[in-house]
């Protein structure tokens, strides 16, 4: 088993900053993509990132590219996530979450396990 657990969330005005942590603890010694989801209210969970197990590799959802940016630490158990130009459209319940394998999975059916989530609220 493996548990995930974020951090960082919180509230922004628009323009501004975040960074979100997430770290993995657990049966993490296999290979693994680090990803980030969000879901807000009223709205299905969507893909916003996610991380190849070397670090080397990224993908982002279209309407975050040039603003996030994904990355993972050298001990490859955590994740973190560099929101920057927020807007009050991020505001969303943000869930980490890990896949096994290669790759960089979007699909949240891919990825096996996951946070309890921590909430980002951009003001506008």
């Amino acid at each position: 088993q493996v548990q995930l657990v974020e951090s960082g969330g919180g509230l922004v005005q628009a323009g501004g900053s975040l960074r979100l942590s997430c770290a993995a603890s657990g049966r993490t010694f296999s290979s693994a993509a680090m990803g980030w989801f969000r879901q807000a209210p009223g709205k299905e969970r969507e893909f916003v990132a996610a991380v190849s197990w070397s670090g080397g590799g990224t993908s982002y959802a279209d309407s975050v590219k040039g603003r996030f940016t994904i990355s993972r630490g050298n001990a490859k158990d955590t994740a973190y996530l560099q929101m920057n130009s927020l807007k009050p459209e991020d505001t969303a319940v943000y869930y980490c979450a890990r896949s096994p394998g290669v790759g960089l999975p979007q699909r949240a059916y891919e990825y096996h396990y996951w946070g309890q989530g921590t909430q980002v609220t951009v003001s506008s």
